[in-house]
């Protein structure tokens, strides 16, 4: 008497692939299985991919089958390849959540099913920097759903931008790199905000890619060691380059040009004895009576010495900040 092996249970293949990749862009061993496959399906109509997955001779059946459906779909050796819908695919190769894989779990865990092989297969990834779209977008909604958002002015966010920039200086100084990463976003967010805003401007206006795209080449075009033929040895030679370049870019009419006058005292007094210095001149601070004088001395000799003299006071006013809480807990005790 002989006995027939049972049927090959098949296969299922879940197809991922991230929004924030081109549709249409997929990798080989994704184009592979969907040519191979016995069936696909896809229960989201407007899928970003179908339009594609036609163009390329491939038939997609507008179908959400049960678990249980799918399972008997595969018998016999079948390989069903199902898409995702944009709310089940996680689109970062993450295993992807709702009714039919649930579904899929429950009848595995029974028991009682002989299961088709269950395939996850990221048909496309995320390059570095893609969570950048997923800001531009949220930022693109926020600027036309929020009311606060959505009348701001860049001169009405220049404090934002100011109060930022400080917290995540204080977060490089103090914080944990959970802060960090956090201020490091607030900073970025300023960079976007006013990048969306630049693009309703009725003259002149400009995007983040042209925001990107500005610092790009300014970058590359400072950068003559890396993506030229120029060579550079030593971070002084690093820093040659860039203000060789960055003097020919600009064509300063004088050394204090650009030197924005609304930055920190001591910042400001440090970064004119810097372009004074670096042009070789002589300038000697002027000398008079007042706080104001004695500072500008101290800073100009801290640039002179290397140090960041904002960098310098800061680090010394934290000192006398726990001084002072080392006071107020001795206060208290005695009191």
């Amino acid at each position: 008497m002989t006995h027939e092996a049972p049927a090959a249970p098949g296969r299922i293949v879940l197809l991922t692939a991230s929004h924030r990749v081109a549709p249409g862009l997929l990798s080989w061993p994704a184009w592979q299985t969907l040519h191979a496959a016995d069936r696909v399906l896809c229960a989201d109509a407007a899928h970003p991919q179908l339009p594609y997955l036609r163009e390329a001779g491939i038939t997609v059946e507008h179908a959400a089958p049960a678990a249980s459906e799918l399972v008997e779909a595969c018998a016999g050796g079948r390989t069903v390849v199902v898409l995702p819908t944009a709310g089940e695919s996680a689109g970062t190769g993450d295993i992807p959540s709702g009714a039919l894989t649930d579904g899929l779990a429950a009848l595995a865990g029974s028991g009682r099913v002989r299961m088709p092989e269950l395939e996850l297969l990221p048909g496309s990834y995320d390059l570095p920097g893609a969570r950048l779209l997923d800001l531009v977008q949220v930022m693109d909604r926020i600027r036309v759903e929020c009311p606060w958002s959505s009348v701001r002015t860049h001169r009405e966010l220049a404090k934002y931008a100011i109060e930022e920039s400080y917290e995540l200086v204080e977060a490089i100084e103090d914080g944990s790199r959970d802060e960090l990463r956090e201020e490091l976003g607030d900073v970025l967010l300023q960079v976007v905000f006013h990048a969306r805003i630049a693009e309703e401007e009725p003259e002149a206006p400009f995007s983040i890619d042209d925001v990107a795209g500005t610092i790009v080449e300014k970058l590359i075009h400072r950068h003559p060691h890396v993506f030229g033929d120029e060579t550079a040895e030593t971070p002084e030679d690093v820093k040659a380059h860039w203000l060789r370049k960055k003097a020919d870019e600009k064509q300063r009419a004088s050394v204090t040009d650009g030197v924005p006058l609304g930055q920190p005292g001591l910042a400001l007094a440090a970064k004119l004895a810097s372009r004074v210095r670096t042009a070789g001149l002589e300038v000697a601070p002027p000398g008079g009576e007042g706080i104001g004088y004695e500072l500008l001395a101290l800073a100009v000799r801290a640039e002179a010495a290397g140090a960041d003299p904002e960098t310098a006071l800061r680090a010394a006013a934290r000192t006398y900040r726990d001084a002072i809480h080392a006071a107020e807990r001795a206060a208290a005790g005695t009191s």
